[in-house]
């Protein structure tokens, strides 16, 4: 589906991250890959994973810094010349923020949590978007606790309705130039940052029992699903949140 594309997976942390998961499929389904990590500590995992996919561009990226944002932005210019697409994996959020209460957020808090969850999308596609002069697609990844009141969710819950918020209206700006935009809402994972959820088995319990196929959805199962939004094969679905087994636990009110 994704032969002789080009992609950037920005937020990959290590071999349980949902990213890790569309990184193998769209990789598995021809795509050429660039990877970006945020700090030292972060290459060393990103690293081997990307050149066991065969990925020889990974590059320093945080979110947070537009002079980053721009010196990513230059280097796969000078590399590819062009991008196909682009998966944001990002989402941080103080843990405080997480699992106090929403009215004792801090200015700080909520500034960092809306930041760097969700501005930073529209920072890439800023930045990247004149690189898809071909058309392209951004891809990125959200939760039902944008929606619904989701316990220990929080903050987060809040920065996911303003990231949804953002793909459609990135969507609606980019159609004219061919470029898609997407969120995936795949219910509870268990990754590296789903351990800063307070009783986070609670809600991973509560989608086995009352999803429609009482299971827990995997990161490789975001990855099938990615790799054909990605493709041209969903060439006209743009603007969307589109969820996996109902996309949802029933904690939420």
């Amino acid at each position: 589906m994704l032969q002789n594309k080009r992609g950037l997976i920005v937020g990959l942390a290590n071999n349980s991250s949902i990213a890790w998961g569309i990184a193998q499929t769209t990789r598995r389904e021809g795509a050429e890959l660039a990877f970006t990590y945020l700090n030292d500590a972060l290459k060393k995992r990103v690293e081997p994973l990307a050149k066991s996919l065969d990925s020889d561009l990974i590059l320093p990226c945080d979110v947070n810094d537009d002079q980053q944002i721009e010196a990513l932005t230059a280097a796969i210019k000078e590399k590819w010349g062009h991008l196909d697409f682009v998966v944001h994996a990002v989402a941080f959020a103080q843990r405080q923020d997480l699992q106090g209460k929403i009215s004792e957020t801090s200015r700080e808090g909520f500034r960092v949590a809306l930041e760097t969850s969700a501005f930073s999308l529209i920072a890439l596609a800023h930045a990247l978007a004149p690189l898809m002069s071909e058309g392209g697609s951004f891809l990125t990844l959200t939760y039902y606790g944008s929606e619904k009141v989701v316990p220990n969710y929080n903050i987060m819950g809040i920065a996911k309705a303003a990231l949804e918020c953002s793909v459609r209206y990135l969507a609606c700006e980019l159609g004219e130039q061919n470029i898609r935009v997407n969120a995936i809402s795949p219910g509870a994972i268990k990754t590296l940052s789903a351990k800063g959820i307070a009783d986070f088995n609670s809600m991973l319990a509560a989608t086995r029992e009352k999803a429609p196929l009482h299971r827990n959805v995997s990161p490789d199962d975001v990855g099938e699903l990615a790799a054909f939004l990605l493709s041209d094969r969903a060439s006209a679905i743009t603007g969307d949140v589109v969820y996996l087994d109902g996309g949802y636990n029933l904690l939420g009110f």
